[in-house]
């Protein structure tokens, strides 16, 4: 088949139907922009759903992994690999973790958390000690496990029973959580920021709460850092702005820039139940991904780019906000570095999706988060100049849906 005979008809007729891309298809792609099959230009501020973090193709990411390439692309978990302990020494010369398990995805390194939570109260409490509390609008993957802690149940419906204990409370109610958090409980498991769930922003004294109630009930509090994670909010985790440190953290997405990878971040004393034998993962540590992802690493971990994401955010705050003094859409914009959400007002509301195509239509991709929310993911190094562009493109997508 040739790739004048590719087109987004043929999506329709040999995919599964459980998504709805949008007509286009990207064909290639440089920093914040790409072009379609029919060479219209579009400027990217999904950076993949938070993963493009460096953008498209970049030079530096293109020459790790074709080095690597060079060299060898999987070697099974038989064997350990250079790519795997680079990256993990890293990892845990960074944060507070002291040990690391490496995944491909979100889902999957949320899968490990849950069950090192399940097989730490085990192995050190009780075979009773199973809860796990997580959030409405929480979304952690999925897999049924993580698709039944992500606090959406229309993500999880209709599949047959559901795995057991696991308990939904109102994200950054203390109070709730005080009332319900127990001995029994083994994990509570949590986004720093709700991406899908609407880009809402964690309380500061809520993760505090969560870490002391986690601490007097011996539960795992476990940060799911996949989409906030390497260099998001400005910093290089955002649990680093918050003054709590989890137990667990997991990590995607931006993890690679682009090259599927993940990881599961703990301490020691947690990581020891996961014995040999007790879980594991044909292609978590990949040497491609790994690669790649080492020199990711260096690139995000950069006090330069790092302090560009929160002067970034400043730019598309004062824009966006100009923006609804001229249109009055949004009811606010809310969010964290380059991970914001543009809330719609009362009028505009469930209208989410009719603005990210009206954009497209104008040369900008944007996000959606739920009905009700457009989502701005874009490279963390995306220009100032592209930022403001993106927003003159986004005035015409304002244009078209209020005026229609």
């Amino acid at each position: 088949m040739s790739n004048t005979q590719i087109s987004r008809s043929l999506y329709d007729q040999i995919m599964v139907p459980n998504y709805a891309p949008l007509n286009m298809i990207p064909v290639h792609g440089k920093g914040s922009r790409v072009w379609d099959q029919n060479d219209n230009e579009y400027l990217d501020l999904t950076g993949g759903i938070a993963v493009n973090a460096l953008g498209h193709a970049h030079p530096e990411l293109n020459k790790a992994l074709m080095e690597q390439a060079n060299k060898v692309w999987h070697v099974s978990n038989i064997y350990t690999n250079e790519p795997t302990l680079m990256l993990a020494q890293k990892l845990v010369d960074n944060t507070f973790a002291e040990r690391v398990f490496f995944a491909n995805s979100g889902a999957e390194a949320n899968e490990a958390a849950l069950k090192l939570a399940r097989r730490v109260a085990f192995d050190n409490y009780s075979p009773e000690k199973t809860e796990i509390i997580a959030f409405y609008k929480g979304f952690h993957g999925r897999t049924f496990f993580t698709v039944t802690a992500g606090g959406q149940a229309t993500y999880s419906d209709g599949f047959g029973p559901k795995p057991a204990d696991i308990t939904h409370l109102e994200y950054n109610n203390l109070t709730e959580l005080e009332k319900a958090i127990s001995d029994k409980t083994c994990a509570v498991i949590l986004e720093p920021l709700q991406g899908e769930g609407g880009v809402l922003p964690i309380d500061k004294e809520f993760a505090l709460g969560v870490r002391a109630l986690c601490d007097k009930h011996n539960a795992l509090m476990i940060f799911d850092e996949v989409q906030t994670g390497m260099g998001r909010t400005g910093e290089l985790f955002a649990y680093m702005g918050l003054g709590v440190v989890p137990d667990v953290l997991t990590s995607a997405k931006s993890l690679g820039a682009g090259f599927p990878i993940a990881a599961m971040l703990t301490l020691t004393k947690f990581a020891n139940s996961l014995t040999v034998g007790t879980h594991g993962t044909t292609f978590g540590g990949n040497p491609l991904a790994c690669a790649v992802a080492n020199k990711a690493f260096d690139l995000i971990n950069d006090p330069i780019l790092l302090e560009g994401v929160k002067q970034k955010e400043q730019l598309m705050r004062q824009l966006l906000s100009d923006l609804n003094q001229e249109f009055a859409v949004f009811e606010e914009i809310r969010g964290a570095g380059l991970l914001l959400g543009a809330v719609l007002n009362a009028q505009y509301e469930g209208r989410a999706k009719e603005f990210l195509l009206a954009s497209a239509e104008v040369g900008l991709l944007v996000l959606v988060a739920g009905a009700n929310v457009i989502r701005f993911a874009p490279a963390l190094n995306i220009s100032d100049e592209e930022i403001k562009e993106a927003m003159t493109k986004f005035k015409k997508a304002l244009q078209a849906v209020t005026l229609k």
